[in-house]
Formats: C-alpha cells, sequence, structure tokens
C-alpha cells in the first residue's frame, strides 16, 4: 500500500462523491465547482448543529468529540469526523481500547457520521464512515470495528460493520481518488438514474454532454468510413 506526504492528502469527504459519481468529484475537487440545492442546505444545518459544542446529546458514561481532525497516510485522506464516541470498556485494562486524558480506564472509540436523509442503497456512507475508522485505526493504533450513521429524516442510528470487503472498498476507492487527481481528469457525463438525486445536474448536464458524445462517435464514425474508401 502507498504511503503519501502530507501535501498529498485528499478530502476524506471526497470519497462519498467519488463512490456516488466519479464525475462529480471531479467537478467538485478538480474543477472546484459547487451548487447548493435544499437537500445540500439542509445537511449544512445538521453538520452545525453536530459541530455546535452546545449541542448536547445524552449518552450515559460515553465521552464525545466533535469536530475532531483526520488523517491517514496510508489512505492520503483528511478531514473532519462529525463525532467520535469514546465507550467505556468494562475492563479498564483492556489493551483494545484507548486511555483518555484525565479519565480513569480506556475507552472504544466509535465514529458517527450524520446524513440528512435517509439510508441509501448503495454504499457511498458506509465508504466514508470506514474511512474515517481507518484514520483513527491509524491515529490511535487500535482496531475499530464498527460505526453509526444517522440519518435526519428517520432519526435513527445505523450501524455499519467494517469488514474486509468494506475496507477493501475504500482503499481500492481512495486510490483511484489519488490517480483522478494526479491525471487532473474529469470523467465525461454519463447519463442514469443517480443524475435525479445529484445536486450537481445543472452544472454536469449529462443529457447535453451524451449529445455531444453522440455526434463525436458519429463522426468518428464518418471519417472511419471515408478512409476505409479511399483505402479500398
Amino acid at each position: 500500500m502507498s504511503v503519501y506526504q502530507e501535501e498529498d492528502l485528499l478530502l476524506l469527504s471526497g470519497i462519498q462523491h467519488f463512490a456516488f459519481c466519479e464525475r462529480q468529484w471531479g467537478l467538485i475537487h478538480l474543477e472546484q465547482q459547487w451548487q447548493e440545492n435544499l437537500k445540500t442546505a439542509e445537511g449544512h444545518i445538521l453538520h452545525e448543529r453536530v459541530h455546535d459544542p452546545d449541542y448536547k446529546e445524552s449518552r450515559v458514561g460515553v465521552v464525545s468529540a466533535r469536530s475532531l481532525s483526520l488523517k491517514s497516510y496510508s489512505l492520503g485522506l483528511a478531514g473532519v469526523a462529525d463525532l467520535v464516541e469514546f465507550i467505556p470498556l468494562s475492563d479498564e485494562n483492556d489493551s483494545a481500547g484507548v486511555p483518555l486524558s484525565g479519565r480513569k480506564g480506556r475507552y472504544q472509540p466509535v465514529p458517527v457520521e450524520y446524513k440528512r436523509g435517509k439510508p441509501k442503497k448503495d454504499d457511498r456512507d458506509a465508504v466514508q464512515l470506514c474511512a474515517q475508522a481507518i484514520c483513527l485505526e491509524e491515529m490511535m493504533s487500535m482496531q475499530i470495528e464498527y460505526g453509526y450513521l444517522f440519518y435526519g429524516q428517520t432519526q435513527h442510528r445505523f450501524e455499519v460493520v467494517f469488514d474486509h470487503k468494506l475496507r477493501q472498498r475504500v482503499e481500492s476507492l481512495a486510490k483511484s481518488m489519488h490517480d483522478s487527481y494526479e491525471a487532473g481528469y474529469t470523467p465525461m457525463a454519463r447519463k442514469g438514474v443517480k443524475c435525479g438525486l445529484c445536486s450537481m445536474e445543472n452544472i454536469c448536464l449529462p443529457k447535453m454532454m451524451r449529445k455531444t458524445r453522440s455526434v463525436e462517435v458519429y463522426l468518428k464514425e464518418m471519417l472511419s468510413e471515408a478512409n476505409l474508401e479511399i483505402e479500398m
């Protein structure tokens, strides 16, 4: 696995965009384009509340760390966790946990990511959460088995297990992100079901790009036929 330098680190949050649509990631992270809509605005409001130090969430015995900076040189990603909960372990001598300054015993860190909507059919939220866990593991030299996705629409937490398959998916996406970033290449648009869910649709213009691509294909075919006739 590659080990990246500080200057190579990409935004961790971008892995969610990349998993959803590589073109969306390119428009945002390569071309610095962004378009706000109701869904993204609601998401910002939710995250502002989560990152607000005055926003309280009652969970007995749990130490909550908000806006915790994250970094992984193995993935080449850096970002901020919405919330990391440190769960007290029953055995104070359990080597699986981490000590916390000014507190007795050891604690198990559990990342919690907040999303405005409801659970997705794809894995974009899960890979973002797993990437956060990998960052924490690297920073704290320990293993994290699970985390939670909290959805504003359902007001419910969903557990995500960081199994081998999900970890491999995160590593693969992170590598592809770096390859795309180094190439400076934004993929062509491909019209699909996801386009209607994307806040970038008016910038991406998948329908227009598809027509443009069709014209290019047509011209190439015509040129190819013409060359063939000349050779014959």
